[in-house]
Parts: structure tokens; sequence; C-alpha cells
């Protein structure tokens, strides 16, 4: 009977933690370029209550007997679906339409990272301005390089708020006749062969890993299909509130039906130490 205890223990604890990633993404509902988590579960190990595959006259038992020993947890996997794209007010908010990721090197470990929050700003550099995230850390061109703009071809600063791009993520300048044009800087867009294999390092930043793949530079490297970008968007999460509350619910429902079998188990107990001869 102690079985029955340790199993639904572990079936609460499981749920606990989808409620527990259900919560997270209700929390992030509103952040920019969140991406929806799902709790994945696996059965643990059989215990062998009947070794033998014949019965006691010998013959062939077609099933063996098995008893679960409950569940756990063995992923909170990442659902990379296109979110909403939603206009703003800003020249420095862009939204990836596609698969791809905005490139970022952490100043404060000099190693790239990577988001789909597209929200930057202009930011004062040594030779200029610097296209940055909110927290200050670089964005990188398709070459792998600051975006760092100084003067244009006749010696004058570059106007941020002139700055327009195009859909592959060049960045246009008016020129002479006031048409924009390219001024040899390109946005870098970056793809994974499993992005749900990222490892979330917070503030929307996500890391590579074994399980990611090498980043894949949609200017240079093989891609199913390339990203494009959107001026003045920005990608909202992709959670949607009436699923994940059914989810809430559904896991409740479990954790409670788990709890019940635990008290269940306990008044066995207490009935088998009562009996008397």
């Amino acid at each position: 009977m102690m079985r029955s205890l340790w199993t639904a223990a572990s079936g609460m604890m499981s749920q606990q933690t989808s409620v527990d990633t259900i919560a997270n993404n209700l929390a992030n509902v509103n952040t920019i370029g969140y991406k929806q988590e799902q709790t994945q579960f696996k059965s643990l190990l059989y215990q062998n209550l009947q070794a033998k595959t014949t019965s006691a006259n010998g013959d062939d038992k077609p099933v063996g007997a098995q008893v679960g020993l409950g569940s756990r947890v063995s992923a909170v996997t990442s659902i990379y679906t296109q979110g909403a794209l939603n206009a703003t007010d800003s020249l420095t908010d862009f939204a990836i339409d596609g698969n791809g990721f905005f490139a970022v090197r952490d100043t404060n470990t000099g190693d790239t990272v990577y988001t789909r929050n597209g929200h930057f700003t202009w930011a004062t550099a040594t030779e200029g301005v610097m296209l940055s995230t909110s927290e200050g850390y670089p964005v990188l061109s398709a070459d792998g390089a600051e975006i760092v703009l100084g003067q244009d071809a006749n010696g004058e600063d570059y106007k941020t708020n002139l700055i327009t791009i195009d859909t592959d993520g060049n960045l246009l300048y008016p020129d002479e006749s006031n048409n924009p044009a390219p001024i040899g800087i390109k946005i870098g867009l970056y793809q994974f062969s499993n992005p749900a294999g990222l490892d979330k390092l917070g503030s929307s930043y996500l890391g590579e890993t074994e399980a990611s793949g090498v980043p894949l530079n949609e200017d240079y490297d093989e891609v199913g299909k390339k990203s494009s970008l959107r001026q003045s968007y920005l990608e909202a999460s992709n959670v949607q509130v009436a699923t994940e509350m059914v989810n809430l619910i559904t896991a409740q429902r479990a954790y409670e039906l788990c709890s019940k079998a635990i008290t269940t188990s306990d008044t066995m107990m207490e009935q088998a130490n009562n009996l008397k001869r």
C-alpha cells in the first residue's frame, strides 16, 4: 500500500511543475517575443508483480503483471509558433516574421545571445550611435559586427529618425534624391535546427546549446525559409490565455486526484492497522 502513496506523490509533484509552467506563461502573456512553454511528462519505472510469463499450469500468459510507479517531468518545451505583430510608433521596433532570431552581444560576458524581442534603441557610442537593446547590449549585423552609425557620404552625422529598413533587414537612408538607399549594413537574423533546445537566460535572451545546434546565418547558411523584418512592429507573446486557463484547470484536477489517492491510501492503512483478531 505504500506504493500508492509514493506514486500519487510523484503525480502531485509533476502537476505542481505543470502549474508553475502555466503560471509563468500567464505572467509573460504581454512579454514581447515570449514563447509558450509546455510541460512534458514521462512514466517512471514499472515494478514486476509476476515475472514469469507462464501460469501455474505452465500455460503461456498473453500479458504480464506490472504496476507503474508514477510520473515525472521529462521536459519543459517552448512552442515557437509565430506571435501576432502589433504596430508601434517607434522606428527602432522590429518584429520577425519567420523562424529567425536577433543576435545580441552580452557585454557582461562577451557571449552572443539570441532573442525575438525587437524593442531596440539608438545608444550613444564612441564613433556615433549604436543599435542596442534596452539593457544596452549591441545588436549584431549579418556579419556579426555591432551596428554603429558614424557619418554618411557627405561627412554628416546620420539622423536616426530617417533610418528605415526593408524586409530583408537592410538599413536605408535618404540619398541625394531623398530616396531610401542601403548604407551597407544589415540586421543579422539567425535560425536554429532545434530552437526548443535553446537555453533560457532570462530577460527574453536565449543561449546556444548542443541540443539547439549551431546558429545558422540566414545570409550565408542554408535555411529552410528566410525570415522577414517589419519596422515599427513588435511580436506579441504567443500565449493563449483561454488555452492556459483550460490547462490550469486540468492540472489542478489531476493534482486533486493524486491528493485523493494519498488520502484513500492513508485511510486503508489506518483500517489495516486497526484490525483485530
